[in-house]
């Protein structure tokens, strides 16, 4: 999830292609059709996608008069039901190898933590400081098929008061413990990895503050990348590489990749906004062109691993593809 709100809750609820999709014909056959499942949210995000097929995602309340809550549709049935009513802001969803869901819950009035969604639709909180100081607003996460948690803490929303000096994408062990993962990106959001579970990508997207900035701060200069960080055997992570650099106007949010390496991004860019894919190179070779901005993507499991579901705007859309989606907690 990224800044500007009032903008975002107020455009159109219905999502159609302006143009058909295009690119490399390995991934995108023109005729596809984006389909809409549900479309009754506030802002949705954080899609993911259990073993069973079912799919899972956040509706975010922006206003923070509301904790935010997480939907769950099932494609057997076409339904979309509440699977927890109260999210304490939910925003990126993961399963874990054994089945357990996974969230990161922002601010405006969120738990500000990473979090597990017990079986009963609770949301027990697994780490919510880091050296002691309250997180930023847990937005993105990915879990590597070793176990590892890879989260980003940026903040976009809400007026709790910063305890940190950064804003960080941070390594979560089974132990409980928390590492730092890099000091090389000023403000993160989406975050996943390559099919070879070798590279953490992680999307820089800096929209120059955080709305808590005193009065008459000069705001930083935006920046808006794509980035591939080696995972060291350890967990921890080697030297930043710059994939794509998206200059001063806006970028990528939630990011998955497919088991050919190709990064499926929710680009929200007014002028290109959709889903862009880049090679494992930053290339863009394919787009799904949206009217409304996306916020994430995940590809369905089993006979939908080459459907891509999208959160964008106030809804759940999906769209069927050529390529077949990575799912690094299937994958031992």
């Amino acid at each position: 999830m990224i800044g500007y709100v009032t903008i975002w809750i107020l455009l159109p609820a219905v999502i159609v292609g302006a143009q058909p999709p295009s690119g490399d014909p390995a991934v995108i056959d023109p005729a596809a059709k984006i389909e809409e499942l549900w479309n009754d949210g506030e802002f949705t995000e954080g899609v993911a996608v259990a073993k069973d097929g079912k799919v899972y995602f956040s509706d975010i309340a922006m206003s923070g008069k509301t904790p935010g809550r997480i939907l769950k549709f099932d494609p057997a049935t076409g339904k979309t039901t509440v699977h927890v009513a109260d999210s304490g802001q939910s925003n990126g969803l993961f399963f874990t190898a054994d089945g357990k869901l996974l969230a990161t819950c922002g601010a405006n009035v969120g738990h500000r933590a990473l979090c597990e969604v017990t079986a009963d639709g609770k949301m027990k909180k697994l780490s919510e400081k880091f050296e002691g100081k309250g997180y930023n607003a847990p937005n993105d996460l990915v879990v590597h098929p070793q176990g590892w948690v890879y989260f980003s803490d940026p903040r976009y929303v809400g007026k709790e008061p910063l305890e940190l000096d950064h804003q960080s994408v941070y390594l979560y062990a089974a132990d409980g413990s928390v590492k730092r993962a890099t000091t090389e990106i000023r403000k993160p959001n989406g975050v996943t990895l390559s099919p070879d579970a070798m590279t953490l990508y992680v999307a820089e997207t800096d929209n120059g503050a955080t709305g808590l900035e005193p009065a008459g701060s000069a705001p930083q200069p935006p920046k808006f990348t794509l980035n591939a960080f080696p995972i060291q055997a350890d967990g921890t992570l080697g030297p930043k590489k710059v994939l794509a650099d998206f200059g001063g106007e806006l970028g990528i949010d939630g990011m998955t990749t497919d088991t050919d390496g190709r990064i499926y991004a929710a680009f929200r860019r007014d002028s290109h906004k959709g889903i862009v894919i880049f090679n494992k190179d930053g290339k863009e070779i394919a787009y799904i062109p949206t009217t409304t901005l996306p916020t994430n993507c995940k590809f369905g499991t089993g006979a939908e691993a080459s459907t891509l579901y999208m959160t964008v705007g106030t809804g759940l859309f999906r769209i069927k593809l050529k390529s077949v989606g990575y799912h690094p907690e299937l994958s031992k």
